[in-house]
């Protein structure tokens, strides 16, 4: 199939939404896959991890290719980072830190891989790397990570929580102190972001998605599990619209990767303006449904507002609170200059002086 510059994606709500919600989602390339392509020639391509490091994204492939790559702020000037895990295959999802709670500024955390187990940390730059190991909750160490996240707002000390395929979710500190936080059941569980104030009575909560058990599931900060009742098929990512929506700049918006050869795909944060708040969760499987969950004041209804080029893999909706870590809570977010802009500024500047030059 060939890809497209811009892909329309159709609405088909499924149920009653606000006026503002009845839209079409467009999708943007954002990383082109023929970049990708090419900087990690003679190994595997097909998306899987993406995730925003303040000055660069950095994304995985997928399924015997552990070498990571960056792109710049604009998904553009693909290049490898750091070297490859040793011994990693499969999904390796990706995040990065938030300088929140002791960990380091925007350094990459990522799945080991199923036959490693546990965790990989690099530094921002990528020149130092190694495996992360956890104490106290040691069984991360041994199990297929599948989901990390980091607490932008505090409910969980600014932790990293980490999900695997074994059901299990943990919370660990910035010295790898780990602890399972909860044990949801005999389900995989994949990706994890934390809910604002009113979503319902978990607002505030971590809520993690589960594609084989079809659902979403809230895990408060003292390990209570809460199974939001509603029925979201081949549940992968999920990531809240922020109540302060727009305070992000350009970078604000959901970013996808399109498995197995579509690159990565962004939807500008200004389609998701009738769902502040809101959850929005991509199916892995079938016509690859995007899902709009909503508490309405007394129940938690979904709807269909679209669906995803590609088989969607990993994501993430980049937010005020992503980009500025914290400004939520200092009532900063949108004053400073956003990353983006400060990037190209400073590739500007250095013009004066040197030339241009997921599964089968």
């Amino acid at each position: 199939m060939l890809l497209k510059k811009t892909l329309l994606v159709s609405l088909c709500a499924a149920l009653i939404l606000p006026a503002s919600v009845r839209a079409n989602v467009i999708f943007n390339q954002f990383v082109q896959q023929a970049d990708i392509n090419f900087t990690l020639s003679g190994g595997d391509t097909q998306v899987i991890g993406f995730a925003y490091a303040g000055n660069k994204f950095v994304g995985s492939v997928y399924p015997n290719n552990s070498q990571l790559y960056q792109t710049n702020l604009s998904g553009g000037a693909v290049a490898k980072f750091g070297t490859p895990i040793a011994g990693g295959n499969s999904e390796l999802y990706v995040s990065s830190s938030l300088g929140l709670g002791g960990f380091p500024n925007r350094d990459i955390y990522a799945s080991a891989g199923p036959s490693n187990g546990g965790l990989y940390h690099f530094s921002n730059n990528g020149a130092t790397q190694g495996t992360f190991t956890v104490t106290g909750a040691t069984g991360l160490n041994s199990e297929y990570v599948k989901g990390i996240a980091f607490d932008p707002f505090g409910n969980y000390a600014f932790d990293m929580l980490v999900s695997t395929n074994q059901g299990n979710l943990y919370k660990v500190n910035s010295s790898g102190a780990a602890t399972l936080l909860a044990h949801v059941g005999n389900v995989v569980l994949e990706g994890i972001d934390f809910a604002p104030a009113g979503f319902g009575p978990v607002g505030g909560q971590a809520v993690v998605a589960s594609e084989d058990a079809n659902a979403l599931f809230a895990v408060s900060n003292t390990g209570t599990v809460t199974n939001l009742g509603v029925s979201t098929p081949g549940a992968e990512e999920i990531g809240f619209v922020p109540l302060n929506l727009g305070l992000g700049g350009s970078l604000e918006g959901f970013y996808g990767a399109a498995y197995s050869n579509g690159g990565i795909l962004k939807a500008d944060a200004s389609q998701f303006t009738g769902m502040l708040g809101d959850a929005i969760v991509t199916n892995e499987f079938g016509s690859h449904e995007i899902y709009d969950v909503h508490w309405n004041g007394s129940t938690f209804v979904v709807s269909t507002i679209g669906n995803f080029p590609f088989q969607p893999e990993d994501g993430i909706f980049v937010t005020a609170d992503i980009i500025d870590p914290g400004c939520s809570r200092t009532n900063t977010c949108g004053q400073a200059p956003e990353p983006a802009t400060l990037a190209l500024v400073a590739f500007g500047l250095a013009g004066l002086g040197f030339g241009r030059r997921r599964k089968a």
